[in-house]
């Protein structure tokens, strides 16, 4: 029997170590951490425990008024990271709020290194306010002297300042302590949940990814933007579709090697691609009015090799004027384009109009539960010996190769294994000649197969 998990929100200004101590927390390099403001955008997720307690961790964008953003992108020789930051403060607070809203505990995250400013108490206004715990947390405090002014903070009016390093994790035991005397009751046990099925939101930047999260679950969960690059950190949204426990997976834009720069993004094209890796299906996203890039087979690769399911979804499809056999033909082009995944099914999208948004996570099922589809043994053997006799493998040094019998070893993706007299003689167009019977007999909808030869053991 599962429990209702608490939730903590990490909320303060910018570049205060909120990321630092999200990943304390949580016990793993999940935020992105970077010597800079405005890094972490949307709100990011993880799960945690402590003293028996199981609880989850929401990260937001650091706070600031609007008049500071503005006034640190106006300065001469204003960097363009600070001009691009200025410019979602509102977004940042907007998803702060949410996350605040979602909370059971508020972690406010003030810098014991600058000490107390004018935006410290600004922000902690509302927090006052808030009807719910708020702990103040008084980051990068290595030093005894930094500990020892830390009490200036209880001029903010929020309680008892907590000095802690989450770079060096000092202190970080007592908030956890005082964190989990504050959660509320677990309340009633809610029945064992079955395994959610990942499903990532990829693609190039820019191409709608959190527009689609956004229409998938009818609110905004992602920071939206015509800017590309928005969507730094992999964001998880956990939902349950027609009975099945789903996490969709929204990721930052994947890029070619060559066009992605050092730091925060090259970071996030890492977690990106361990997103990839977390989801049973993958949502890749295309641009309608670009086509498949160069850049969109590369992402797709990147799928394949870690044998995940794929729908490809053609995004913005409301900005094409189309006729009759517009749909027709773009088909054909996509699967032309990604000729080594023809199995995967295409659907037509508008992300901003909503169209056939909600034919998405159906297909996406479909295909998860393909991944896990078995053949019977009689069944698969039958399909693999009437293949072999309607189109017999060419002979290779002479020497024919014969197929004694196949075995499916497991799912996620199909795997089969043909035992024969020399794996050698298996030319790969062969293996590909079976796995084209294999799926006209199954179609084995948007997921890859995997068939290895072996040699029979005398």
């Amino acid at each position: 029997m599962k429990k209702r998990k608490p939730v903590i929100a990490l909320v303060g200004r910018p570049n205060v170590g909120k990321s630092t101590l999200f990943n304390r927390l949580v016990g793993a390099r999940t935020a992105i951490v970077e010597d800079l403001p405005g890094t972490t955008r949307d709100r990011l997720y993880g799960e945690s425990d402590w003293n028996g307690r199981d609880f989850i961790v929401i990260d937001t964008g650091g706070l600031e008024a609007q008049s500071t953003a503005d006034m640190r992108a106006s300065r001469p020789g204003a960097s363009p990271l600070a001009t691009d930051s200025a410019r979602f403060v509102v977004e940042i607070q907007n998803q702060a709020q949410l996350a605040i809203d979602e909370a059971d505990v508020i972690v406010f995250v003030v810098d014991g290194k600058e000490g107390m400013s004018a935006a410290d108490e600004e922000l902690a206004i509302p927090l006052r306010q808030a009807r719910k715990p708020v702990v103040l947390a008084v980051n990068k405090a290595e030093s005894q002297e930094r500990q020892l002014n830390a009490a200036e903070f209880w001029a903010l009016g929020i309680g008892e300042p907590i000095a802690l390093s989450a770079y060096h994790g000092t202190g970080v035991g007592d908030l956890l302590d005082l964190l989990v005397d504050l959660f509320p009751d677990s309340g009633p046990q809610e029945e064992e949940e079955e395994e959610s099925i990942g499903i990532a939101l990829i693609g190039r930047p820019n191409v709608g990814k959190s527009s689609l999260l956004n229409a998938l679950i009818g609110q905004e969960r992602s920071i939206v933007s015509e800017i590309a690059g928005t969507t730094r950190d992999p964001i998880d949204t956990e939902l349950i579709y027609e009975g099945r426990n789903i996490t969709l997976i929204d990721t930052a834009g994947i890029r070619r090697r060559g066009k992605v720069e050092q730091g925060i993004e090259k970071y996030s094209v890492l977690r990106s691609m361990r997103s990839i890796d977390r989801a049973d299906v993958a949502l890749l996203l295309v641009d309608a009015a670009e086509g498949v890039t160069a850049q969109d087979t590369h992402v797709a690769g990147h799928v394949l090799e870690r044998n995940k399911g794929v729908v490809v979804l053609v995004n913005k499809w409301d900005t094409l004027d189309k006729d009759t056999n517009t749909m027709v033909e773009y088909t054909r082009k996509v699967r032309e384009d990604l000729k080594f995944m023809d199995y995967v099914p295409v659907l037509f999208i508008s992300a901003l109009t909503k169209q056939r948004v909600n034919k998405v996570l159906p297909t996406a099922l479909i295909v998860a539960d393909e991944a896990q589809y078995r053949l019977s043994t009689s069944e698969l053997n039958r399909v693999v010996q009437e293949a072999y006799d309607k189109t017999p493998p060419p002979n290779r040094n002479g020497r024919p190769l014969r197929i004694y019998y196949a075995i499916q070893s497991s799912v996620k993706p199909p795997t089969f294994i043909l035992f024969c007299n020399d794996p050698e003689l298996a030319h790969f167009s062969y293996i590909r000649y079976l796995e084209n019977q294999l799926r006209a007999h199954h179609p084995f909808v948007g997921t890859p197969i995997r068939i290895f030869m072996r040699e029979r053991s005398s």
